[in-house]
């Protein structure tokens, strides 16, 4: 994938906006608990970072994804994973299916305050008895007049309390499974929704968390996104933009763990000699950002094709498996080299350890990953599939 003039102005901007505006902050928001998200969301927004890949018509740049990408590295470089993830949520998650989908009255509606940074957005899927099987899942949306009378539970929502509109996921007829299904925007202060207190995770700590019910809620049927019926495969389309980007973000917190532990090794001494020394180290330093600069070829190679109109199912279900594994090798490795110091929650070791281990869960698991890409390689029995 080449990059151009613009691409690096978007590298710049975003790693500026970072080291500038996010990361001076970062141990404080920690202590507190939670970031600014509002604030910091309507600075994102005024430099047009909410709304890279968006229709120019609802404020966004109108630039293919491979500069999502560019964006998703730079923000790796925030040293919180809850904030990228935020971010992420709002940007690749709960907003695509808008953008390409979505009404004009909708995208007027919702996108273009999301994209400014006006409103805050939630991909509203998982339930407490399905998460990575998202056909299972039971919320319904049943037809009264010219509305849509909404009830179940939504759980893992992220920016689940701080956002203004969820974009739901539920069952709008009882038709087959991969058939029955509707993407549908829900604003949040619509009466009969209550939201349950942050839930404590144990990484991941700014950004919030929440499980959504669901009481009655009344909204138009106009707020469906796109053809009714049709929000399952939405939904999987939306999975691949939202997998290549869990699969680009880690990419430049990982390389400053290396970077970190690699300047802590030569500073570090141990019977007489610094730590860098030791062959054991420096080979798995060195085999670590091989595996990373690996992952960044299956990622650039996915999104060139994914712009070309093609299918990358397997190349991004690849690349978020391998990512989710190689966040938690490469931060346990590093974590060791730094002793005592690296089980500290300012460690930056540490604290990509306890962030990046939902990487494995969040998005589709490992697990789930792998049976697609088996389907790919038609390497599954008939029942299977």
């Amino acid at each position: 994938m080449e990059f151009s003039n613009e691409h690096n102005e978007l590298r710049r901007t975003m790693s500026r906006f970072v080291e500038s505006e996010i990361n001076p902050h970062v141990d404080k928001w920690e202590t507190a608990g939670q970031f600014p998200i509002r604030e910091v969301f309507k600075k994102m927004g005024e430099l047009g970072l909410l709304g890279i890949s968006k229709p120019e018509t609802a404020g966004g740049l109108g630039l293919d994804y491979s500069y999502e990408m560019v964006a998703a590295e730079e923000l790796g470089l925030v040293t919180s994973g809850g904030i990228s993830m935020a971010v992420g949520a709002q940007t690749n998650m709960a907003t695509p299916a808008l953008a390409r989908f979505g009404s004009q009255e909708l995208q007027e509606q919702f996108l273009a305050p999301a994209i400014s940074g006006d409103y805050i957005g939630a991909i509203a899927v998982s339930e407490p008895h399905a998460g990575s099987d998202v056909a299972q899942l039971k919320t319904t949306a049943k037809k009264q007049g010219d509305d849509y009378v909404i009830n179940g539970s939504k759980m893992w929502i992220t920016n689940g309390i701080s956002c203004d509109f969820y974009c739901l996921l539920a069952n709008t007829s009882e038709g087959p499974a991969h058939k029955n299904k509707s993407l549908i925007v829900v604003p949040k202060n619509t009466p009969g929704i209550e939201v349950s207190q942050p839930i404590k995770k144990i990484g991941n700590q700014l950004s919030d968390t929440a499980q959504i019910y669901f009481d009655n809620v009344k909204v138009p049927q106009r707020f469906c996104i796109g053809e009714e019926g049709k929000g399952f495969l939405m939904q999987m389309m939306q999975f691949q933009e939202e997998r290549l980007w869990c699969a680009a973000n880690p990419l430049k917190s990982m390389e400053r763990v290396i970077t970190e532990t690699i300047t802590y090794c030569k500073d570090r001494q141990a019977f007489g000699q610094p730590l860098i020394y030791n062959q054991a180290i420096h080979f798995k330093l060195a085999e670590l950002q091989t595996e990373v600069e690996a992952l960044r070829s299956l990622i650039y190679r996915a999104t060139n094709l994914y712009i070309k109109g093609e299918d990358v199912t397997k190349l991004a279900s690849m690349a978020k498996l391998k990512v989710g594994r190689l966040t938690r090798d490469l931060h346990d490795a590093c974590l060791q080299y730094w002793g005592g110091m690296g089980y500290t929650q300012e460690n930056i070791a540490a604290r990509g350890w306890l962030d990046g281990r939902l990487v494995s869960i969040a998005g589709g698991a490992d697990e789930i990953m792998l049976n697609i890409i088996c389907k790919y390689m038609d390497t599954l029995p008939a029942a299977a599939k």
